[in-house]
């Protein structure tokens, strides 16, 4: 498994993209919404099993598996956009690995359960953006569209992010990798997980009760994640209190980041919230704890040859 991770050549409008969707079923209306908003954009296209259903996921595994490797294989294809998240993806991945991912590098673009993909790729040292999977989209401000699409596009660093809370201060850098909370501890000691070690660790999670949050972090301090890793970003952690409670989740993962010591920063503007920035995973970024500031110091894409002035 590679610790060089290789960013794809950078989008241009037009270019064709593959809309798939490997973990949950989805409603029609939020999908078309999505689509159309990228369709603008780029010329998508989708499988004509894409709305199936199989209990909670969106078809059976062979459909989505056969889905998500011919968009990922296809050369003509340029970007991999996730419907949604849910649940899934983790089901794929014994098909999908040990094997590198198959075709040209391209960015998978997806968060929540598709960070179980976004592993998957860092392992075999690609690129690719936590960001709105495309039934989300539709409700974020168009700020955050600007900011994919120029990540897609740009072969500049995606500027810089501010978060609401220093938790430890200090400085950290290192590739960022990670993802949602849960995934990312389901995927510990599986062969599925790439090297955590020099990086900067993001986790953001959505509808987990402040025990359930300790529950997990303590797995990862367990297996020894926070000796390998240099900084934790923190995105939003919606719908994570417990009612009635003299305590809120804030400050329980504020006490649980004092007690690894690393930079921590909290509050960045990246998952389930009514913002999720998306953000580029494998590239470098240097995270300032002391002013919540996460900075990129490598672009999500490169310029093909064909594309350089």
């Amino acid at each position: 498994m590679s610790r060089t991770f290789q960013p794809p050549p950078a989008l241009r409008p037009q270019d064709r993209v593959a809309v798939v969707a490997p973990a949950s079923g989805f409603e029609r209306e939020a999908f078309e919404a999505g689509f159309a908003l990228i369709a603008q954009r780029y010329r998508a296209e989708y499988g004509a099993g894409l709305f199936e259903r199989q209990r909670y996921l969106a078809g059976g595994d062979a459909r989505r598996l056969t889905e998500l490797q011919a968009a990922l294989a296809d050369p003509g294809i340029r970007a991999v956009f996730c419907v949604r998240g849910g649940y899934g993806a983790t089901r794929l991945l014994a098909q999908l690995a040990p094997q590198a991912p198959q075709g040209p590098p391209k960015p998978l673009v997806g968060f929540s359960d598709i960070t179980a993909l976004h592993l998957w790729l860092q392992a075999y040292g690609r690129i690719s953006l936590h960001g709105p999977v495309l039934t989300q989209l539709p409700r974020l401000a168009p700020a955050t569209w600007t900011r994919l699409f120029a990540l897609l596009e740009s072969a500049q660093p995606a500027a810089p992010l501010t978060g609401t809370a220093t938790y430890v201060g200090g400085t950290a850098e290192g590739p960022l990798l990670g993802g949602n909370l849960s995934v990312v501890t389901r995927l510990l000691g599986t062969p599925f997980m790439p090297r955590l070690d020099g990086a900067v660790l993001l986790l953001e999670d959505q509808g987990e009760r402040p025990y359930r949050l300790d529950r997990m972090w303590t797995h990862l301090r367990l297996a020894g994640v926070f000796t390998r890793v240099r900084g934790i970003a923190l995105g939003s952690f919606s719908s994570c209190e417990e009612p009635g409670a003299s305590y809120t989740s804030a400050e329980v993962l504020r006490e649980l980041a004092q007690s690894e010591g690393l930079p921590c920063a909290a509050g960045f503007p990246i998952g389930h919230g009514d913002v999720n920035e998306p953000v580029p995973l494998g590239v470098r970024v240097r995270l300032e704890a002391d002013t919540a500031r996460l900075s990129f110091l490598e672009p999500a894409a490169a310029l093909s040859p064909a594309a350089a002035p």
